[in-house]
């Protein structure tokens, strides 16, 4: 299975769940059937920056590249082999005129293996700086140019890690979601996502490519 899973604003400064999720993807290590993409954005960690007179966007910039290198440390942690790029270097992914593209060549002489793990600072070609893109976007760009077995995201409720075992169905559709369903469940990155996902927990992700602990959110009828 090729999959990506996205980290979202929330997620990334809870320590638990973190730690859970490098813990799940170590399980994972051991089916060589599995070809792991992990995204992520920024945290809560770019107030803080902003709180020591650095301005928005250079906060932002900072907060994800130190994110990327936490991140990647404390996979390791867990025995998790990782490898750590943001997407402006190389110009692996580039922004120009609006459109995103990405260099295949790039990625190809990348290990398999390791857990690739992106952040969503993207090289904008047309004003030459690093820019900080939506993780709903890059996950939906990287599907399509990677053409992906499986999309996941994580339910930002914290109740119960097993979280499948309180919801009664095991599939729905982002135009039918309710709203305490999106308020309990969906991260705030991924309101207005309209594609097939699925909805996990940190622990459940040790399950894959077991599906059976995470939720089909599809596409609209």
């Amino acid at each position: 299975m090729h999959y990506i899973a996205a980290l979202d604003y929330e997620h990334l400064d809870n320590g638990v769940f973190l730690t859970s999720l490098a813990r799940s993807l170590s399980e994972q290590q051991d089916n060589e059937d599995i070809r792991p993409i992990i995204i992520h954005t920024d945290s809560e960690y770019t107030e803080r920056i902003i709180q020591t007179g650095v301005m928005r966007d250079e906060a932002t910039v900072r907060s994800v590249k130190d994110l990327n290198k936490r991140l990647v440390a404390l996979f390791a942690d867990q025995g998790v082999s990782t490898i750590g790029i943001n997407p402006y270097q190389r110009n692996f992914i580039t922004l120009k005129n609006d459109e995103l593209q990405l260099d295949h060549s790039f990625l190809e002489s990348l290990p398999s293996r390791p857990v690739l793990l992106l952040s969503t600072l993207v090289q904008d070609l047309e004003n030459d700086q690093t820019v900080v893109i939506e993780l709903s976007r890059l996950l939906s760009f990287l599907n399509a140019k990677l053409e992906t077995d499986q999309l996941f995201i994580f339910s930002k409720s914290d109740e119960s890690e097993i979280f499948t075992d309180t919801i009664e169905a095991d599939e729905y559709r982002w135009d039918t979601l309710d709203d305490e369903f999106r308020a309990k469940q969906i991260p705030k990155d991924f309101s207005t996502f309209n594609e097939p996902v699925r909805l996990t927990s940190a622990r459940d992700f040790n399950q894959i490519p077991n599906l059976d602990h995470s939720i089909l959110i599809d596409s609209p009828a």
